[in-house]
């Protein structure tokens, strides 16, 4: 699903030259929920947007779903993220005006669906995160954790092949955050792949796999022990 080889990103200005990411190899198979962990500033939200194609690369090579991204012009990059990506960010990114449905569907326009194709995506999408009883109700009347729900939905409804997940409970408390990564756990089970950056530890070895950043690079794969609840299975 995405293989990312000798990876580097520089920022550079007249005074200063930052290397975010130094060399990183990373692959991601399909169906797999992987975890991102490291400290802050060593290079997981620059490994984030330019896995979304929010930023680009400055060597290396990097494989989207057997897509060479590099040499992509930007109509090409932004087809190619509309296809096979969903987006989950921390601050939720809801729309205040605009009620559950149409918050779903502000993407799905971008896509040119029709009307009726639209419909029963966001239906859809917002029955699969249980909220589509609340489909007329506006962001302001949810719980931190149902919103973060809405932009899940949001993102499935254009039916992703990646869903990239930017810590998406670091605005939730400890019982809110169970509850959003059992809903990822649920989707991933139904075959989409999930890619997540997080600083919870708890969360972090609940996934698959584990890939733990430093200083711009891969440090090591954990494969995390599965826990109570896996166990019991």
């Amino acid at each position: 699903m995405l293989v990312m080889k000798n990876l580097c990103k520089v920022y550079r200005t007249h005074l200063v030259e930052t290397h975010a990411l130094r060399g990183l190899d990373m692959e991601v198979k399909e169906g797999e929920f992987v975890t991102v962990t490291g400290p802050s500033g060593s290079g997981k939200t620059t490994f984030l947007n330019i896995a979304g194609l929010l930023e680009d690369f400055s060597s290396g090579q990097y494989q989207l779903d057997g897509v060479q991204v590099q040499g992509l012009n930007d109509t090409q990059r932004t087809r190619l993220r509309n296809e096979k990506l969903g987006f989950i960010f921390q601050g939720f990114n809801l729309i205040p005006d605009l009620n559950l449905a149409d918050n779903v569907d502000v993407p799905l326009r971008y896509r040119g669906f029709s009307a009726a194709e639209r419909r029963e995506r966001i239906e859809s999408a917002l029955e699969k995160v249980g909220l589509i009883s609340r489909r007329k109700h506006y962001p302001s009347e949810l719980s931190g954790g149902q919103q973060q729900r809405v932009a899940i939905a949001r993102a499935l409804a254009g039916s992703p092949r990646l869903l990239l997940a930017d810590e998406p409970t670091g605005n939730l408390d400890t019982q809110m955050a169970r509850g959003v990564m059992e809903l990822l756990e649920q989707i991933n089970q139904a075959g989409t792949t999930i890619l997540m950056v997080t600083h919870d530890p708890e969360l972090a070895v609940r996934a698959q796999r584990n890939v733990h950043i430093i200083d711009g690079q891969v440090a090591d794969l954990v494969k995390p022990v599965p826990s109570l609840r896996q166990a019991a299975l």
